[in-house]
């Protein structure tokens, strides 16, 4: 069974207001700096709006991957014979699993912006961590993605 290099890959981008509050942060500094000058407001809506994007580009540029028998969801990487079921979340159930129904060992990858997530057992027995909380647009295709590579594990073995 040949599967393709990256069966899933999504990048995990913030919301179109966020840019629109980028411009805004740097509004609010330029009129801060309005008092100081001309050049000192142009300097303050170049940087504010700069620095601000900067920050919503960073939040909004977390990965999650299904490649090579592994799943990278940001930072963590975890093969994916040590998970187990996968649980589509709709949003109501999301919510839920990111507050009171949270387990602290959880790995979390949330976003608030994105209202679905998928929950993933963790099976290996020597990590300590019960699940993997994911926020993603498309749960259905990530939880094939990683069946379909928990298969092809399957396959090689």
């Amino acid at each position: 069974m040949q599967l393709s290099a990256t069966p899933y890959e999504e990048r995990l981008t913030a919301p179109r207001s966020w840019w629109l509050m980028s411009v805004l942060v740097g509004v609010s500094l330029a009129l801060i700096l309005l008092p100081f000058g001309t050049l000192p407001m142009l300097g303050g809506l170049a940087g504010g709006t700069a620095a601000a994007a900067v920050v919503a580009s960073s939040y909004g540029s977390v990965r999650i991957r299904v490649v090579a028998g592994s799943l990278i969801a940001g930072e963590a990487k975890i093969p994916v014979k040590a998970l187990g079921e996968a649980e589509i979340l709709d949003a109501e159930e999301a919510r839920a699993w990111r507050t009171h129904k949270a387990d602290t060992r959880a790995f979390l990858l949330l976003r608030a912006y994105i209202p679905t997530a998928l929950k993933v057992e963790v099976t290996d027995p020597e990590d300590p961590t019960p699940y993997l909380y994911l926020s993603t647009r498309e749960p259905e295709a990530l939880a094939e993605a990683i069946r379909a590579a928990k298969a092809a594990q399957g396959d090689r073995l």
